[in-house]
C-alpha cells in the first residue's frame, strides 16, 4: 500500500549509534515514521548513497542496522556502474527510498547522468516515501547551505526543487549554517526556508510541510523569511518528540 499522498521527510537524523564500533548503528525512530507514512507492514527500504560516491563501508553500516528487524533493505549504487539492470523498476518497488549525507552538489549530478530525478519524482508522485539525511534532505528542495565545495559554507541552488523551499541542516551543530542560511534567504539567493536541529526531520505531504519531529529534547525546526531589509526573520517550529 503506497503513502496516501506524495511524501519527502527531509532530515538531519537517521541512524544512532549501538556504542559497539564505528560501523555498528541502529535505525533511529524516523524510520519507523517513514514506514507508517508508507502503509507497510514489513517496508521495502533502498539506501541512495551517492553523496559519498557509493563509499562501501556505508552500505555495511545500512545492511547491519536493519539486520533482524522489519524492514527488507536493498541499495542502489551508480559507481562504477547500476547495481540493477532496470532502475526504474527496483525503485518504483520500494515502500521508502533514504538517501545518505554527503556532498548535496555531486549527488543531484550523479542523479541527473542517470536520469534519477524523473524515476524519483515518479516514484514520490506513486507514493513510494523519499527521504534522507544532510545532503540527503537538501536535494528535494531549492538548494540550501552545503559544504560540497570546501570547508567554508556556500550557498547550492541547484535541488531538484520538488519542494519550493531553500533547506538548512545540522543547524545547531555547526556554526556557519544558521548565520549563511539567513544571508541567503535575505538577499534572496534562497526562498523562503525550512531549517533542521541535528535529530530533527520535516515532514512534507505534496509540498506542504506538514510536521516536524525529532528523536531527542530541546531541538526544534525552523522557518525563514525575508525581513525586508536584507536579512532574514526565524520562527521556530516546535517539533513532535518521536518514540524509539
Amino acid at each position: 500500500m503506497p503513502a496516501s499522498e506524495p511524501t519527502i521527510v527531509a532530515t538531519s537524523m537517521g541512524f544512532t549509534s549501538r556504542d559497539r564500533g564505528p560501523w555498528d548503528a541502529k535505525p533511529g525512530p524516523v524510520f519507523d515514521l517513514m514506514a507508517e507514512l508508507s502503509g507497510a507492514d514489513e517496508p521495502k527500504i533502498c539506501y541512495l548513497n551517492q553523496a559519498v560516491g557509493d563509499q562501501p563501508t556505508a552500505f555495511t553500516v545500512f545492511y547491519g542496522a536493519f539486520a533482524g528487524t522489519r524492514f527488507r533493505p536493498s541499495h542502489l549504487a551508480l559507481f562504477p556502474m547500476p547495481t540493477v539492470d532496470d532502475i526504474r523498476a527496483h525503485l518504483l518497488a520500494q515502500d521508502i527510498i533514504w538517501v545518505g549525507g554527503g556532498s548535496v552538489a555531486n549527488l543531484c549530478a550523479v542523479w541527473r547522468v542517470h536520469g534519477l530525478p524523473e524515476i524519483l519524482r515518479e516514484c514520490w508522485e506513486a507514493g513510494v516515501v523519499l527521504g534522507g539525511v544532510s545532503a540527503g534532505s537538501i536535494c528535494w528542495h531549492v538548494g540550501g547551505a552545503t559544504d560540497s565545495f570546501g570547508r567554508t559554507l556556500r550557498a547550492f541552488t541547484d535541488g531538484l526543487g520538488w519542494l519550493p523551499y531553500g533547506n538548512g541542516v545540522h543547524y545547531d551543530s555547526e556554526e556557519q549554517r544558521r548565520p549563511l542560511m539567513h544571508r541567503l534567504v535575505g538577499d534572496g539567493t534562497l526562498p523562503v526556508s525550512h531549517c533542521t536541529d541535528d535529530g530533527v526531520g520535516l515532514v512534507y505531504r505534496g509540498t506542504r510541510l506538514a510536521e516536524a519531529v525529532a528523536d531527542r529534547e530541546d531541538v526544534a525546526a525552523y522557518e525563514l523569511t525575508p525581513d525586508g531589509a536584507g536579512g532574514a526573520r526565524e520562527t521556530r517550529i516546535e517539533p513532535r518528540l518521536l518514540t524509539a
